[in-house]
Protein backbone atom coordinates (compact mmCIF):
# COMPACT_ATOMS: atom_id res chain seq x y z
CA UNK A 1 0.00 0.00 0.00
CA UNK A 2 1.36 3.43 -0.94
CA UNK A 3 2.07 6.03 1.72
CA UNK A 4 -0.51 8.79 2.17
CA UNK A 5 0.28 12.14 0.59
CA UNK A 6 1.00 14.74 3.27
CA UNK A 7 -1.12 17.86 3.41
CA UNK A 8 0.61 21.19 2.95
CA UNK A 9 1.94 22.68 6.16
CA UNK A 10 0.67 26.27 5.83
CA UNK A 11 -2.84 25.30 7.00
CA UNK A 12 -4.29 23.47 9.97
CA UNK A 13 -7.67 21.98 10.92
CA UNK A 14 -8.96 25.13 12.61
CA UNK A 15 -7.86 27.28 9.69
CA UNK A 16 -9.70 25.06 7.23
CA UNK A 17 -12.84 25.18 9.36
CA UNK A 18 -12.87 28.98 9.21
CA UNK A 19 -12.77 29.10 5.39
CA UNK A 20 -16.16 27.42 4.78
CA UNK A 21 -17.97 30.20 6.63
CA UNK A 22 -17.20 32.57 3.75
CA UNK A 23 -17.69 30.03 0.96
CA UNK A 24 -20.88 29.75 -1.06
CA UNK A 25 -19.79 26.48 -2.67
CA UNK A 26 -21.23 23.53 -0.74
CA UNK A 27 -18.91 21.04 -2.39
CA UNK A 28 -15.85 23.05 -1.40
CA UNK A 29 -17.13 23.26 2.18
CA UNK A 30 -17.58 19.48 2.36
CA UNK A 31 -14.07 18.93 0.99
CA UNK A 32 -12.50 21.44 3.36
CA UNK A 33 -14.18 19.84 6.37
CA UNK A 34 -12.98 16.41 5.27
CA UNK A 35 -9.41 17.69 4.97
CA UNK A 36 -9.70 19.43 8.34
CA UNK A 37 -10.38 16.03 9.89
CA UNK A 38 -7.11 14.78 8.40
CA UNK A 39 -5.24 17.80 9.82
CA UNK A 40 -6.71 16.96 13.23
CA UNK A 41 -5.18 13.48 13.04
CA UNK A 42 -8.18 11.60 11.72
CA UNK A 43 -7.84 8.72 9.32
CA UNK A 44 -8.34 9.19 5.60
CA UNK A 45 -11.26 6.78 5.84
CA UNK A 46 -12.90 9.16 8.32
CA UNK A 47 -12.34 12.04 5.88
CA UNK A 48 -13.92 9.92 3.14
CA UNK A 49 -16.94 9.32 5.37
CA UNK A 50 -17.26 13.04 6.12
CA UNK A 51 -16.96 13.87 2.43
CA UNK A 52 -19.27 11.06 1.36
CA UNK A 53 -16.71 9.67 -1.08
CA UNK A 54 -14.08 6.95 -1.41
CA UNK A 55 -10.42 7.06 -0.43
CA UNK A 56 -9.25 7.73 -3.99
CA UNK A 57 -11.38 10.87 -4.17
CA UNK A 58 -9.94 12.07 -0.84
CA UNK A 59 -6.48 11.54 -2.29
CA UNK A 60 -7.46 13.62 -5.34
CA UNK A 61 -8.70 16.39 -3.03
CA UNK A 62 -5.40 16.34 -1.15
CA UNK A 63 -3.45 16.68 -4.40
CA UNK A 64 -5.66 19.55 -5.59
CA UNK A 65 -5.47 21.25 -2.20
CA UNK A 66 -1.68 20.92 -2.06
CA UNK A 67 -1.31 22.44 -5.52
CA UNK A 68 -3.89 25.25 -5.39
CA UNK A 69 -4.94 25.69 -1.76
CA UNK A 70 -8.62 25.99 -0.80
CA UNK A 71 -9.53 27.32 -4.25
CA UNK A 72 -8.34 24.02 -5.73
CA UNK A 73 -11.33 22.35 -4.10
CA UNK A 74 -13.81 24.38 -6.14
CA UNK A 75 -15.05 22.58 -9.24
CA UNK A 76 -14.11 24.37 -12.42
CA UNK A 77 -16.44 24.85 -15.33
CA UNK A 78 -16.52 21.90 -17.69
CA UNK A 79 -15.05 22.73 -21.09
CA UNK A 80 -18.07 21.48 -23.03
CA UNK A 81 -18.17 20.19 -26.57
CA UNK A 82 -15.94 21.59 -29.28
CA UNK A 83 -17.70 23.97 -31.67
CA UNK A 84 -18.83 22.47 -34.96
CA UNK A 85 -17.88 25.60 -36.91
CA UNK A 86 -14.48 27.25 -37.03
CA UNK A 87 -14.11 30.94 -36.22
CA UNK A 88 -14.03 31.79 -39.93
CA UNK A 89 -17.18 29.76 -40.58
CA UNK A 90 -18.99 31.48 -37.69
CA UNK A 91 -18.03 34.89 -39.08
CA UNK A 92 -19.24 33.93 -42.57
CA UNK A 93 -22.51 32.62 -41.13
CA UNK A 94 -22.95 35.84 -39.15
CA UNK A 95 -22.43 37.92 -42.30
CA UNK A 96 -24.92 35.94 -44.37
CA UNK A 97 -27.55 36.10 -41.60
CA UNK A 98 -27.11 39.86 -41.16
CA UNK A 99 -27.38 40.52 -44.91
CA UNK A 100 -30.31 38.16 -45.28
CA UNK A 101 -31.22 36.04 -48.27
CA UNK A 102 -31.43 37.52 -51.76
CA UNK A 103 -34.62 36.09 -53.31
CA UNK A 104 -33.21 36.09 -56.85
CA UNK A 105 -30.10 34.10 -55.96
CA UNK A 106 -31.14 32.15 -52.85
CA UNK A 107 -34.72 31.43 -53.89
CA UNK A 108 -36.21 32.46 -50.52
CA UNK A 109 -37.18 35.60 -48.62
CA UNK A 110 -36.07 34.49 -45.15
CA UNK A 111 -33.52 32.06 -43.77
CA UNK A 112 -34.62 28.81 -42.20
CA UNK A 113 -32.33 26.91 -39.89
CA UNK A 114 -32.14 24.01 -42.34
CA UNK A 115 -31.02 26.42 -45.09
CA UNK A 116 -28.27 27.90 -42.92
CA UNK A 117 -27.11 24.44 -41.85
CA UNK A 118 -26.95 23.36 -45.48
CA UNK A 119 -25.14 26.54 -46.47
CA UNK A 120 -22.55 26.20 -43.70
CA UNK A 121 -22.02 22.52 -44.53
CA UNK A 122 -21.43 23.12 -48.23
CA UNK A 123 -19.46 26.35 -47.87
CA UNK A 124 -16.74 24.85 -45.67
CA UNK A 125 -15.69 22.27 -48.21
CA UNK A 126 -14.60 19.82 -45.49
CA UNK A 127 -17.92 19.47 -43.67
CA UNK A 128 -20.85 17.51 -44.89
CA UNK A 129 -24.37 18.83 -44.46
CA UNK A 130 -25.39 15.62 -42.70
CA UNK A 131 -22.84 16.05 -39.89
CA UNK A 132 -24.42 17.42 -36.73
Amino acid sequence: MAAAIDLRSDFDGDGLRRIPRASKDGRQVRRLLALAAIYDGGARSEAARIGGVGLQIVRDWVVRFNEHGPDGLIDGKAPGALPLLSAEQRQALLRIVEVGPIPASHGMVRWRLVDLAQWSGTSSGSRSASRR
